[in-house]
This record gives C-alpha cells, structure tokens and sequence, in this order.
C-alpha cells in the first residue's frame, strides 16, 4: 500500500473469495487485495480501493452481485405481464434436455409463479393484483416487432404503481423466440431491484470516502457501462466479474503474437475458463444462468466450482472429491487459520511446498501450514491416505474437473487445444496452468504480470461498450446492408448515450439453414455482399457442426453490432517491467508425484527480461504463485509475461 496522493483511474473486482483493486495513474499499476465481503460487497470494495490512498476520477468495477442474486434467489417479487394464452410459456419451456439421462435432474422452479402471470389484452383489463409486486416483466408474444404495444402497457403500469420496477422485453431483448426471450426479461426485472440497491449503496459509500460515484459497471459481454445503466439492466452483468479477465487475456495474446488461446482464471472459489481465437473472445448471445435462458451477448465463459478454496471431501462411495463448494473467504482453507477444519486445495499446495509454509498470501495473510496437515490428515484418514497422499490426489482431482472445462471450450466446440497456450492467471492459476496445458498436450502456458490481480487490470483495458439487436427476416441480400447499418447506428447511439464515442463498431448476422432451428453468428459489414455472408456462414458451420451444405437455402433471422469506444490504457501504455530485489529465495523441497525434489525459489519482481527459469521450481508474486514442474522452461518476454514451455 501507499500514501501518494495522485489523479488515477480506480478499478475493483470482487471475486468470491478475494476482491483486487487496482490503480493507474497514467504510468504504473499500484495494486492491493483484501477478502471480499460477501454480505455486501461494496463495503470491501470502498475499503479496498480507499487504501490504496490513490486520488482518483474514475471508478471501474467487475462484480458478482447480480449472479449471487439470481443463484440464491435472492430477486424482488416479479410479475409477469405477456398476451392471453401465453402466460405458462416460461414453465412450458423448450424439449431440450441438459441432463437427459440423468433422473434426479430437475428444471430450475420458474422466477414467477403461476399466481403472479398475468395476461392482457391492453393497459384497460391490467389486473390490479400486479401492484402488490416489486417487479413486472412486460413480454407480449409480437414485442420484438411492436415496442409501442410494450410501452403502452409498462406507461400504465408506472402510472397507477410508480413504485413498480417495469421491465420491457421489447427494451431487453428485442429478438424472436418467446420463451427465451420472457426469460431473459424476467431476470432483468427480478434482478433490477436488488441490484440497484447495491450500486446505490456503492455509489454512497464510494462518495463518502472520497471516490468517484460515476462509476462505470463491467458488461458480461466485455465492456463497460455507466452505473445508472448497469441499475436498469442487471440481466447485462451477470458475467462482469470474469469477463474483465478475458478481455486482459487477448490483450497479452495480442502483445505476444499469440492468437489462440485458452483464459484459465483460478481464483479462491471458481475457475473460468474461455476460448479467444483471432484475438478475439468467444462471445454467445445466449446462455442458461442458473439454469434460466438469458438471451444476452457475454464471453463464453465455461465455469466450474474448483478454485483455491474448494473444499475436499470423501463422498459415499469412498471417492476423494474437491468442490463445488468453497470454504470462501471467511473461513477460508484451514491454512488461513480463521477457523475452517476442511482441506481445500490452497492447503494441498501448502502442504506439497508449492506455496511458501512459512509465507503470506496476499502480501499480509500468513501462512499456517500445521493447520493445513491437520485438515488434510482429517480426511486422509478416512481414505487411509497420508497427508501427502491426500494433497497429491486433491491436486489430481482438482486438475481433471478443470482439465474438462477447458475441454467444453476448445475439443467439445471444434477447437483444437493443441494450437492455442494458455493464459494462467487469478490468485491460483499459476499453480496449475502445466500441469494442465501439458495434459491436453496445448503449445505452451503463459502467465501474465500482475497475474493475481488481472481481472481487476482486465476493467482499465476494457473499453466503454454498447450491445444491440434486432430480429429480421432476410432471404437474400436486398435488405441486408440497411438492417446491418441501421443496428450499427443503434449501437453507437446507445454508447453516446453511456457517454462514450465510438471508436469502432462491429455487426454480425445470425445465420441458418432454411428451417433449421438454430443459428451461426457470423461477422459482417455493410458492403460485405451476400455472397461473402454465404463463404462465412457455411465455413463456420462445418468447423461448429461438422458438415455444410452450400446447396440449401439460407436466412438471416437477427442481426447485432457492438460499438466500443477508447479504453482506459491499452497494454502498450504500460511501462516494461523493470527488476526490483534479489532473484532466488531460500530454496525449498516441493513435493511431486514421484516424490520430493529440490526446487529454485524465484521472487518475480527480480528476473528480468530475457531470464530464463527451469523447474522444479516456485515463481513467487505478492498476489499469486507460479509453480514449475521438473523440466518445465519459463522465459521471461519485455511485457514481464513469463513464456512456458516443455
């Protein structure tokens, strides 16, 4: 921490175990960490940034509070408003079945019950029960096209219940498929509510310790967007925490010349991992959240509940398991010694020498190794396991469940792993990324400066970003270019609006077979022809599908652009990493599967560039860990990234 006193741009990301918080002041990164504060987040988001002692004038933020609220149902009483007969269309649902065989799997209970579905045929016959709600989710079977119909309903509604939080599918999601499209109206009023107290009372905390309260908001679709919009349009950020680190991640790919990669972001509670091809991530326009369809452009994010503080445990065939669930910040891995019994995987790594026993995670959080062999013992013993044993096979079982998301983003979508490296970052991800990369066999790991906090960097290389579409029906090219341009122009508008110019603005054209029921999202501009619309189209459907079928018909069903304007800094602001310190520490025994080694301790902040470590060896950073096995070679580029390979 620091007493400088100077103009910077603030930037915090709550994670679900740590929050990280950085600062730029125009020429370096001051950065801190402190445990997130998971009954209101804003209160270590506020003293975490303060601490840093940094003047700022502006505040970018990455958060989880609309994902928490929707995951525990913790929304405001929601109606729902839609056309006669139409009412049931969320509990109807689609015939697709994520687990088909699996008989225990139950759909997710509706956000709205069958009591608060209300069905009008006009603001004449509304039912006056609707005023008892919080929320209403206004969503009329023809919204999509008719946005006066919805606003008719939504003015009335104001009118008689100005308490009323009004959501408008027609504002929301402005696209075809009725059932997808009432979902993701209903999260965003559930969610609305909840998530506007929040970053009100973010806004008055920050205010009050002397911050800026025009704060911007993380978009799940990696952008940023202003507070005030971010309240009226939560179902936007229910990805803003990870989607920070992606956006990080192209960037250092960018900087390397890497263009296919991997993000693995291991924090204390999850790990998220995303493919970027192009330098560009992956993006869906439309994907479950807690099981509710959410029809919203965000970065492909695949997330699974491994992170430092998943929990091991022994389930009731006598298997080792680790996670989903997480011993979180407070109590934290037994190591922490704030009172938690259960080994997670942070003291698996204590105790095989991987993290410093005698150290202090975060720069202040000291290190209790006895506490992790005592845990670790506890359900060793019901495996008849040693202490070692049981770290070694939490490490193997925690590396597989990870190992599988990383294949649900790459093999599972078409994507070879073996052509892309993998950017290892969050307080945990260094200490795994090999491991991993070598067990899908991919090019090489990266791990990035400032890795233990690089979601937080990920919101100062975010550019301001507005997302828009539109539901069409195009044959041939005739309407094509006017329906492109005039989303563009929407676009754009909607980023002034935020405040922002446009610096670029890219559409695409959601694309399929005649008939078929789902589509291709395929790039494109006005001017771009038809005919290239076609080549694009079928390519990628024989790389997603495995097939093309340049015979048939095609059709344009919805069209999209995002407009982006000019980000905080861009990775080629920041200054090259110059060594600080000795390089070797005291030098430790780690413990690998074939037993102990002697290992290089390295503190980071002395290599320089061109250095070159070869493992077994522990690369320490004050927020995270980098651990090489035998053999495993590092070399440190002029960014400060450290290249790995084998």
């Amino acid at each position: 921490m620091t007493d400088l006193r100077i103009s910077a741009t603030l930037a915090a990301d709550v994670g679900g175990t740590f929050t990280d918080v950085v600062g730029w002041d125009g020429a370096r990164i001051i950065a801190g960490k402190v445990p997130s504060t998971t009954d209101d987040q804003s209160v270590g988001v506020v003293e975490g940034s303060a601490a840093l002692g940094i003047e700022a004038d502006r505040f970018l933020h990455g958060t989880t509070v609309a994902t928490n609220a929707l995951l525990e149902h913790r929304g405001a009483e929601t109606a729902l408003l839609t056309t006669p007969g139409f009412a049931d269309v969320i509990e109807i649902g689609r015939q697709d079945r994520p687990s088909l065989y699996d008989s225990f799997h139950d759909r997710p209970e509706p956000l709205v019950p069958r009591e608060r579905r209300y069905e009008s045929s006009g603001p004449h016959d509304i039912d006056e029960a609707i005023g008892a709600a919080g929320a209403v989710a206004v969503s009329l079977l023809y919204g999509y096209k008719n946005a006066a119909a919805e606003q008719e309903l939504a003015d009335a509604l104001r009118e008689r219940w100005p308490h009323l939080v009004v959501s408008l599918s027609s504002e929301v999601a402005p696209e075809f498929r009725e059932y997808e499209r009432t979902s993701t109206t209903l999260i965003n009023a559930f969610l609305a509510p909840e998530t506007g107290r929040y970053l009100k009372r973010l806004v008055t905390r920050a205010a009050e310790a002397g911050l800026p309260d025009a704060i911007e908001v993380m978009r799940s679709s990696g952008g940023l967007m202003p507070i005030s919009q971010a309240s009226m349009l939560p179902a936007a950020i229910l990805l803003s925490g990870p989607a920070a680190g992606v956006v990080a991640a192209a960037a250092i790919g960018d900087v390397l010349g890497r263009d296919r990669l991997v993000s693995f972001d291991m924090g204390g509670t999850s790990t998220d991992v995303c493919r970027i091809e192009g330098g560009r991530p992956e993006v869906l326009y439309e994907r479950p959240v807690a099981g509710y369809p959410c029809r919203m452009p965000s970065v492909a994010i695949h997330t699974v509940g491994a992170g430092g503080g998943s929990v091991a445990w022994v389930d009731g065939g006598g298997s080792l398991r680790v996670g989903p669930r997480s011993s979180g910040a407070m109590p934290g891995p037994a190591c922490y010694g704030h009172g938690g019994a259960e080994p997670a995987v942070t003291d698996a790594n204590v105790a095989l020498g991987r993290i410093n026993p005698a150290g202090a995670l975060a720069g202040s959080l000291r290190v209790q190794a006895d506490l992790a062999a005592t845990a670790l013992a506890r359900v060793g013993g019901e495996l008849g396991f040693s202490v070692t044993e049981t770290a070694l096979g939490i490490v193997t079982v925690v590396e597989e469940v990870m190992a599988g998301a990383i294949r649900t983003v790459s093999i599972e979508q078409g994507a070879d792993p073996r052509l892309g490296y993998l950017v290892a970052f969050g307080g945990a991800g260094g200490l795994h990324a090999t491991a991993l990369a070598r067990r899908l066999d991919m090019a090489g790991v990266i791990v990035p400066p400032h890795s233990g906090i690089f979601s937080a960097l990920g919101l100062l290389l975010s550019p301001p970003r507005a997302d828009a579409a539109i539901s069409v029906r195009i044959e041939d090219g005739a309407m094509l270019d006017s329906e492109v341009a005039g989303i563009i122009e929407i676009a754009r508008d909607r980023l002034r609006r935020g405040g922002s110019e446009p610096v670029s603005t890219s559409a695409y054209a959601d694309v399929r077979y005649l008939g078929q029921s789902h589509e291709t999202t395929v790039s494109y501009a006005p001017g771009d022809g038809w005919e290239m619309l076609l080549s694009r189209f079928h390519e990628l459907h024989r790389v997603h599908n495995g097939f093309a079928r340049p015979e048939d018909p095609v059709e344009v069903v919805t069209v999209r652009a995002e407009s982006v304007g000019k980000p905080i800094l861009t990775w080629a602001d920041l200054p090259e990493a110059q060594p600080s310190g000795v390089v070797d520490l005291a030098p430790r025994v780690v413990i690998t599967g074939e037993g102990e080694v002697a290992a290089r301790a390295i503190n980071r902040y002395g290599l320089a560039a061109g250095d070159e470590v070869i493992g077994p060896a522990v690369i320490e950073e004050r927020e995270a860990t980098t651990y090489l096995g035998p053999g495993e070679r590092a070399v440190v580029d002029a960014s400060g990234a450290l290249e790995v390979e084998w």
